[in-house]
């Protein structure tokens, strides 16, 4: 399929357009900038830096994709760089920012994410598949998101921190720390609230797994005596068992932020 290009949209010299891609009204495309087959953006879209975009992404009116880091005195190189994988939207106003070089350079976004009006996605973040943000949720930089993570509208999240895969984040959420795998957490400054259940049925988490996980759950967050003896308790008790391990591993590897637990 041929590209198709607004006559009032600007794509500057040296941008790899793939085949079939459309640039509406009012957009501009910067020199660096690869967009993938099928990708669209609609009028008013912007995407910048040295920025790639898989195939059949949707980059909504006023939506900034590829803007240098907010960073003071930060000076734009070829080394700053953002990666989007396919099938992903950009609803209006929203912005991804490339990574700074000296913590590697590369802000990742994966496939079949879904940012809605007004979110943010900060440098050098590292965002799984199938991720849900909801209006208006800001991630500061250095975030590292796993798969199948859903926000409610206006969560915040800090620096550094990491969120396993099939967590969720609810709405107007400040979040401060880790949030284990399938966890569920919510409030200012968000707690620990149990298990992302309603997220692990519909991902098609059957009973066996549902009920491996709660127990990995039980175990390391309730019951007696200090935290770390009923992570190290958990940690023999489950090692056959692979979904609970994900949970206990991402704890005992540790980041840069403590581990968000019940209040």
């Amino acid at each position: 399929m041929p590209v198709e290009i607004h006559p009032t949209a600007y794509v500057e010299s040296g941008a790899d357009l793939g085949e079939g891609v459309r640039i509406g009204p009012f957009c501009h495309v910067g020199p660096r900038a690869v967009l993938g087959k099928e990708t669209e953006l609609r009028s008013h879209a912007v995407v910048t830096g040295h920025t790639t975009l898989g195939d059949n992404c949707v980059v909504h009116p006023h939506a900034v994709i590829g803007g240098p880091p907010q960073v003071i005195g930060f000076q734009e190189t070829f080394e700053s760089r953002l990666v989007v994988g396919n099938n992903c939207t950009f609803r209006e106003f929203t912005t991804a920012h490339t990574g700074i070089p000296k913590f590697g350079g590369q802000t990742h976004i994966g496939n079949d994410c879904f940012v809605m009006v007004g979110g943010h996605i900060a440098h050098d973040n590292h965002i799984g598949n199938s991720v849900v943000m909801a209006n208006g949720v800001a991630l500061a930089g250095h975030v590292t998101v796993g798969d199948n993570v859903w926000f409610g509208g206006l969560a915040a999240v800090h620096q550094f921190t990491r969120i396993g895969r099939n967590a969720f984040v609810g709405g107007g959420a400040i979040l401060v720390e880790d949030v284990i795998p399938f966890g569920s957490v919510v409030g200012n400054h968000a707690k620990l609230s149990g298990l992302n259940m309603v997220g692990l049925k519909r991902r098609g988490f059957d009973k066996t797994q549902l009920q491996e996980v709660r127990g990995a759950y039980k175990a390391v967050f309730m019951g007696d005596g200090l935290f770390k003896d009923r992570l190290a308790a958990a940690a023999v008790a489950f090692k056959d068992k692979p979904l609970a391990m994900e949970m206990i591993d991402f704890i005992r590897t540790g980041g840069d932020r403590p581990i968000c637990k019940p209040g």
